[in-house]
């Protein structure tokens, strides 16, 4: 498993995200997080949110795990919040930042929260409540670091006009088939092509990476926005016949592949695994460090049906 620097510490390219392990069994999720662990992946993402209610999936793993100190000590747990699921609506404000780490602290039975990450912005953010309740999160040692998820560079830069803590990570929807972030760079300035237009504020993969912001990308094998995989899926069958020939080229399954495509780019970006079926974790665990040449990645990019002019 290949490591990169977030926030000055050692981290694996590849992380488990766990929003879906509410309705597994002990078992289930013992054996999920085992394979990640024997696949080098110590990296556990979480979400207040995650589950059929509030802090469910948090809840749901420190029951299954039932972790020791020195064996909480052997990983990474990130969590996020900000989004009120009764609304819903997004909420900054320091009592919802503090009570959400209270809440997530007791669910995942833990001291300190490893990363917190803002999970979606809040219109009505007022930077300097968020940086009052990061300075006492941090002081108390409840949380060690802090980042953003789905924030545009201008709404990072907002924040840091108060915060004083570095961002650490940016989580951002990615993958081959929904790679605005990366895309619209080698189409900039093109006339009547969907692909020139810039959003979100344009730019957020070269901001984080002159900031030091790891950029971790969700739904990593999604076409779009929940809409379905696009491996081996008969709306990409460009794609996929190149991802296969490539599977077979490096001797790994497909969704290595699809993996690599996001770990090859010099950002030093991290996948956020969505699955539950540990053979899917083995799989794109082996994307980590598959060396993709130029010639390939770009290959893959044409094959989505992305300009690459």
């Amino acid at each position: 498993m290949k490591t990169i620097s977030l926030g000055g510490n050692p981290a694996p390219n590849v992380v488990l995200g766990l929003m879906r392990i509410q309705d597994k069994t002990d078992d289930e999720v013992r054996e999920l997080i085992a394979t990640a662990r024997d696949a080098g992946i110590d990296f556990f993402d979480h979400a207040d949110v995650y589950g059929s209610d509030l802090h469910g999936c948090e809840r749901r793993f420190a029951e299954a795990m039932q972790l020791t100190p020195a064996q909480r000590d052997e990983i990474t747990l990130q969590t996020k919040c900000g989004i009120v699921p009764d609304g819903p609506y997004f909420d900054y404000s320091y009592e919802h930042i503090v009570t959400s780490v209270e809440g997530s602290l007791r669910a995942l039975d833990t001291d300190r929260i490893d990363i917190l990450l803002l999970h979606r912005p809040d219109a009505l953010v007022e930077p300097e409540e968020v940086a009052r309740a990061f300075d006492e999160l941090e002081a108390s040692g409840k949380v060690r670091a802090f980042g953003v998820s789905n924030h545009t560079p201008r709404q990072i830069d907002l924040l840091k006009s108060a915060v004083a803590q570095p961002l650490v990570a940016n989580q951002l929807q990615l993958s081959i088939t929904h790679a605005p972030i990366v895309v619209q760079g080698l189409a900039g300035n093109m006339q009547g092509l969907d692909q020139s237009l810039v959003r979100d504020g344009g730019g957020i993969v070269d901001y984080c990476r002159l900031h030091g912001i790891t950029v971790q990308a969700w739904s990593p094998f999604q076409a779009g926005f929940f809409n379905g995989v696009f491996l081996g899926s008969p709306d990409y069958p460009e794609l996929n016949a190149v991802i296969d020939r490539l599977a077979a080229a490096y001797d790994v399954p497909a969704i290595a592949i699809a993996t690599a495509w996001i770990t090859r780019h010099p950002a030093d970006m991290q996948v956020v695994l969505g699955t539950t079926a540990p053979e899917r974790v083995a799989g794109a665990a082996l994307g980590s460090d598959i060396p993709l040449t130029r010639a390939e990645w770009y290959e893959l990019v044409r094959a989505a049906g992305y300009r690459v002019p």
